[in-house]
């Protein structure tokens, strides 16, 4: 790896309920995290996150706003250097398709974003999720 990859991931409200998906391959094979992936040169990263969306999970969504960046380290038992990514997390609303695993996404879930249970989730995920929650009911005083 000679530099990080810069990446997108959105939290999909519907129903008051975000989506989680089971990361189907590595970094962080086996936890839930939002969907997403690589922003490609060229493309914008709103572009990026509703391509990614529906390719991994077959949902389309129309973005609210920007939550925050995660940074994803990962280091072997040796201490090697396996992952190291920038994640722009987004917040949206669920606008069509219905979700669907692949071999990205091995299990999908709709939780409540305040109270996502005591899944094996990316670091950070559940502070994300509640980020996502205040900018999408920000100002309406109603669940997503």
């Amino acid at each position: 790896m000679s530099r990080p990859v810069l990446a997108a991931s959105i939290a999909v409200f519907r129903d008051g309920k975000v989506l989680l998906a089971q990361r189907g391959k590595a970094p962080a094979r086996g936890l839930f995290s939002l969907p997403g992936g690589r922003i490609e040169p060229g493309e914008r990263m709103a572009e990026a996150v509703l391509r990614e969306l529906h390719e991994e999970v077959g949902l389309k969504a129309e973005i609210a706003g920007f939550v925050d960046h995660v940074e994803h380290i990962e280091h072997g038992p040796d201490g090697a250097l396996l992952a190291h990514a920038v994640i722009c997390a987004f917040a949206g609303h669920w606008t069509g398709g219905e979700a669907m695993i692949s071999h990205e996404a091995e299990a999908l879930l709709w939780v409540d974003p305040l109270d996502p249970g005591d899944l094996p989730m990316t670091r950070g995920l559940p502070d994300i999720l509640r980020k996502a929650h205040r900018l999408i009911t920000r100002g309406t005083g109603q669940a997503a």
